[in-house]
């Protein structure tokens, strides 16, 4: 049985960034403490169901010093007005999917030669956001006062959805 040589740093620190409790943590893996205190060593295979457990990529067991996470995007999470500082893996899984899911649909829009939309990156930081708002609502053919007629939310979002492809935002 091969066993791998882990820094402790790094078991707190996936352990930590999984936010599941630790008493369900220590009952799946009941030798994590010592993992964490190097009195033993986990093998590779129970470094890998933790790895999986954590939702950490098990190459990251094997660094240095734990990585810094960043959410790739602008990040305006808070609880409590206050900002949350490490993003859980669940927000950065999700994250990376949207960003490959429109890095797949930019290609494959530009190998069926649809034109790009016009107001996509239109806007500025330094623009007046209610102008912004209505000039989107404009090219979406979306109207506040006929949201406002619709009988439910759902209804609202039904009708909503279907606009960008009426406009030309895309043809699906």
């Amino acid at each position: 049985m091969m066993r791998v040589e882990v820094k402790p740093e790094l078991l707190r620190w996936a352990r930590e960034r999984s936010g599941l409790d630790p008493g369900a943590l220590a009952h799946r893996f009941p030798r994590l403490d010592g993992w964490e205190r190097r009195e033993a060593r986990p093998t590779l295979k129970q470094l890998e169901s933790f790895a999986k457990a954590t939702h950490t990529p098990v190459g990251y067991l094997f660094l240095q010093e734990p990585p810094i996470e960043r959410v790739p995007i602008p990040d305006f999470r808070t609880a409590g007005n206050e900002h949350i500082g490490r993003p859980s893996p669940d927000l950065l899984d999700t994250v990376y999917i949207c960003q490959q899911r429109q890095e797949w649909y930019r290609d494959f829009a530009r190998s069926e030669g649809e034109a790009p939309v016009p107001f996509v990156g239109s806007a500025r930081l330094t623009d007046d956001v209610d102008a912004t708002a209505a000039r989107i609502r404009r090219a979406l053919g979306f109207d506040v006062e006929e949201r406002r007629q619709m009988p439910t939310w759902t209804d609202a979002m039904r009708r909503f959805s279907s606009r960008p492809a009426r406009s030309g935002c895309w043809s699906w």
